[in-house]
């Protein structure tokens, strides 16, 4: 018999919805408020040729880091970054806000490909995490980062003693009281506390355009609507060439992430999943202490098909998640990004969770989507090309928020040739596998999202197909 998740049983009547998506704004509520807020300037397009010690390709976090942490070991060098948009307008500026430490993806993905490492993996998370709340004091970064952990929902009978397995030092179970002391959701039965050394909260697009303004002030050149079209060997190093100008430079930094790789041998190694996000309007006082989350931890819950939520400081509930859409072909258009479907199942998912947000009229004031990188691996891959000249990063696979920072100290890490413990690691010196080539990868990528969904309404019991991905180490999430 298939069983049915808290999300169908406890869903929400049709006109509930229809009231609380009736005025929603189709717009990334995190750019709106910066732009309101005049903290997101137009800078200018790339126009003629330049030179520079290094080129940046990709204007978020990945690019904004490497500019950042690039300027501050060598205040010297000259550094041009070049954004094909605006800084932090893609999955950089829409995501969730959550940073976590984890650089493998989470515990379970870590000790599974790098067992032999994960120790050092996991320290190394540790440290990045601590070095970049270190960065945005001394950079004078706003982004509202708060360590404020995090609660991973059981609110299927199934997901109960997931709860109560082998937990790191900073996690902690809940029973199911212990939790809705925390978060008042009927259908709560249990959680994972994860403490505040494990995750943080934020304003993404604060933080993006947080760094690009710190960049510039370290002497960095930025230049927007400045799409790189080619990325050649020259003699000088390499040339980045854009419709209007070019840079020269000795070395470049590539994190374009799930666009099109500039390098051929990449294009297969990341698939572009879409997911999408619904921002509340600032809940009343009554709301809020309905709801009681006073804590404000990050929240997820533990099924296949996972949610994320944060509230912000001014009490907005984030939500988003579930559905990774993969549209065939791995296209990615501007369109994909308002589907009714996918934000009206997102509203009745958190009102099936705190079902007396509905009861209290709660309403939606933005929706959107975003494209992340997913890799077979659920992590980032790194490496160089054109004779080191050239370093790269990509897969984030949804976590990419803290370890971007990671990613870019690898990547400066590579193009500086010296040996340090990052560039050492097993996970940074092999790539990871690809996918496979399209019709292959539709075919797969559907039949993996249908078996996670299946897996949910089977009690969590993963079908052959799934299993046989587990076994080779291969996978699809968001």
């Amino acid at each position: 018999m298939k069983h049915t998740t808290l999300y169908e049983r406890a869903a929400p009547a049709p006109a509930v919805l229809d009231h609380a998506l009736a005025d929603t704004a189709f717009g990334v509520y995190w750019l709106d408020a910066a732009a309101s807020a005049g903290l997101r300037p137009t800078r200018e397009r790339l126009r003629g040729p330049a030179t520079a010690d290094l080129v940046v390709i990709g204007g978020g976090f990945a690019g904004l880091w490497s500019a950042v942490l690039a300027a501050r070991r060598d205040p010297g060098r000259r550094i041009v970054l070049l954004e094909a948009s605006r800084v932090g307008w893609a999955a950089s500026g829409r995501n969730g806000g959550w940073v976590d430490y984890s650089i493998t993806h989470g515990e379970e993905n870590g000790r599974s490909r790098w067992p032999r490492e994960f120790e050092t993996l996991q320290r190394l998370g540790y440290e990045n995490l601590d070095a970049f709340e270190r960065d945005l004091a001394e950079l004078e970064i706003d982004c509202g980062f708060a360590r404020v952990g995090a609660l991973m929902l059981a609110v299927e009978r199934h997901q109960v003693p997931w709860t109560r397995g082998e937990l790191l030092p900073e996690q902690t179970t809940l029973t199911a009281d212990e939790a809705r002391r925390r978060l008042n959701a009927p259908g709560l039965l249990g959680a994972i506390a994860e403490s505040g050394r494990m995750v943080a909260t934020l304003d993404p697009a604060r933080l993006a355009l947080g760094l690009a303004a710190a960049a510039e002030r370290l002497g960095v050149e930025i230049y927007e609507r400045s799409r790189v079209r080619r990325l050649d060997r020259s003699a000088h190093g390499v040339l980045a060439v854009t419709a209007d100008g070019s840079v020269s430079a000795s070395h470049a930094v590539l994190a374009t992430n799930v666009y099109p790789s500039l390098l051929k041998r990449n294009r297969l190694m990341t698939v572009p999943v879409y997911d999408y996000v619904l921002m509340t309007e600032p809940l009343t006082t009554e709301q809020r202490a309905s709801i009681g989350w006073e804590g404000r931890e990050g929240l997820g819950d533990l099924a296949n098909q996972f949610h994320y939520s944060q509230i912000t400081p001014d009490g907005r509930i984030l939500w988003g998640g579930y559905d990774a859409v993969y549209f065939p072909g791995g296209r990615i258009r501007a369109r994909y990004e308002d589907d009714p479907v996918e934000h009206r199942r997102l509203a009745g998912h958190l009102f099936a969770l705190l079902p007396q947000l509905a009861e209290q009229g709660l309403r939606f004031s933005h929706r959107w989507a975003g494209v992340i990188d997913t890799s077979t691996r659920f992590a980032a891959f790194h490496g160089t090309a054109h004779g080191r000249r050239v370093a790269f990063a990509a897969g984030f696979t949804g976590l990419g928020v803290g370890t971007a920072r990671f990613a870019a100290e690898v990547m400066l890490d590579l193009l500086d040739g010296v040996a340090t413990e990052r560039t050492s690691l097993e996970m940074v010196r092999r790539r990871g596998v690809p996918f496979p080539p399209e019709p292959a990868a539709t075919v797969g990528i559907q039949l993996s999202r249908w078996s996670l969904a299946r897996a949910d309404h089977r009690e969590g019991r993963r079908n052959l197909f799934l299993r046989g991905l587990d076994a080779v180490g291969l996978g699809f999430d968001s």
